[in-house]
């Protein structure tokens, strides 16, 4: 829906969400409960930019993420790809958290080319020697 929304904005097409679900469960292979749901949460909120910002939806997928994170772990150990559910959980995690993973790319451009990083402690660019640091570490 986050993607629907933005191409809407950025083709000026006031696409309106809810109505967008109500119309899938009537003709699509998507008929479920569930689009009732989403249907509510942009009544509720038209400009709604994330289903994981509706009260009801964030209440159960916070309630729900032990379980979620489990089926991802048991199938990643069992060798089954579950690709919508795996990047899912890894959105979820990331729209959530305060710092992103991208913090991670300045420490391996770093790594890899010495462009620096900066920190959250303190102002400034820094460089560290990471081959170093790991050699230590690993012989």
């Amino acid at each position: 829906m986050k993607l629907i929304r933005a191409k809407s904005i950025e083709k000026g097409w006031d696409l309106k969400l809810g109505e967008l679900a109500r119309i899938w469960k009537g003709g699509c292979i998507i008929r479920a409960i569930f689009l009732d749901r989403i249907k509510k949460a942009y009544d509720r909120n038209p400009d709604l930019a994330n289903l994981l910002v509706d009260p009801e939806f964030a209440k159960e997928i916070i309630e729900r993420q032990s379980a979620w994170r489990r089926v991802v772990c048991l199938a990643i150990n069992s060798g089954i790809s579950t690709p919508g559910m795996s990047s899912s959980l890894a959105y979820f995690d990331t729209y959530r958290r305060e710092r992103l993973p991208a913090n991670l790319v300045q420490a391996q451009r770093d790594y890899f080319g010495a462009h620096t990083y900066e920190r959250t402690d303190m102002d400034g660019s820094f460089h560290t020697e990471w081959f170093k640091i790991a050699k230590r570490l690993t012989y």
